[in-house]
């Protein structure tokens, strides 16, 4: 049996991951931990084979102000968690990045993620990230394994970001451009496998998991428009202007490009039980 202590108690993603492993009730022990003030530190850890590491501010935000706090907690509490995770005798590490730590995408630009893209993000949120990478990096040694998952925008029930802001205006609007861009996405069904996965074969190194299809904005309101019986009628007729407002960060975030190759994708075990179709029916049902 594998104990596995999941870090940011309630948190969307560590919740779902618990309950899933509680599928496998002779498999799998596991706790979450509230790390939100400094209790956590007199916390045992030493009787868990594994921590997974989801807790952190999620999202970017051009808020200067918060700049200071993105770092505190995104890589100054993941490297100390990671610290004492190996002091305790934990024998693997799995962190939570993103894909943001390559930048955001671009519309009417082909961006594409392969081995050889550089890390060069554009915002205090993506660099947190970078930065608490680089620091847990140097922990690793054969009886400490890490982890370290890039996932692209992850979506699901309730879940929170761009998806659901979406998902809401494709139930009410009459019409939508047809402008055509390529996302990488990820359902947290097929996370909560991948990582299952990391656990059962104490894997090491950096991932990047995906669904199986990249996806177009347009694609996606279409789908969900369709299982919520909206009519849209999808027209060209914006996407000159759509392109005039590639500066404007949520406008970049719907229609932009961002890729990750699928080569960097694959596994040995296959994580996507879901298929497109499939991931959007059951987000918008229990949504």
């Amino acid at each position: 049996m594998k104990r596995v202590l999941i870090t940011g108690k309630g948190s969307y993603i560590g919740s779902h991951f618990r309950d899933y492993l509680k599928e496998f009730p002779n498999d799998y022990y596991v706790e979450e931990l509230d790390v939100r003030d400094d209790s956590w530190k007199q916390f045992d850890f030493s009787k868990f084979d594994v921590v997974y590491h989801v807790a952190g501010l999620a999202h970017s935000t051009p808020d200067e102000s918060q700049r200071a706090i993105y770092y505190k907690v995104n890589t100054d509490l993941t490297y100390e968690i990671a610290k004492k995770s190996k002091d305790s005798g934990v024998k693997q590490f799995i962190f939570m990045s993103s894909i943001i730590v390559y930048g955001s995408g671009k519309i009417g630009e082909d961006r594409v993620i392969t081995k050889d893209t550089p890390l060069t993000p554009d915002n205090f949120y993506g660099d947190s990230k970078k930065q608490a990478e680089i620091k847990i990096t140097p922990l690793e040694e054969e009886t400490f394994k890490i982890v370290i998952v890039r996932p692209p925008m992850i979506y699901g029930p309730q879940s929170k970001g761009n998806y659901p802001l979406l998902a809401k205006f494709a139930k009410k609007t009459p019409i939508f451009p047809t402008l055509k861009n390529q996302r990488s996405m990820l359902f947290l069904g097929n996370l909560m496998e991948f990582i299952k996965l990391m656990i059962d074969n104490e894997e090491n190194g950096i991932f990047l998991p995906q669904n199986e299809k990249y996806v177009s904005s347009y694609e996606l309101v279409k789908m969900i428009s369709e299982i919520n019986n909206h009519k849209i009628h999808f027209t060209s007729i914006f996407n000159p202007f759509i392109k005039m407002l590639s500066k404007q960060v949520y406008v970049n975030k719907v229609f932009g490009n961002l890729i990750i190759d699928k080569s960097l994708s694959t596994y040995k075990e296959n994580y996507c039980k879901y298929d497109f179709k499939e991931s959007i029916e059951i987000t918008e049902e229990r949504s």
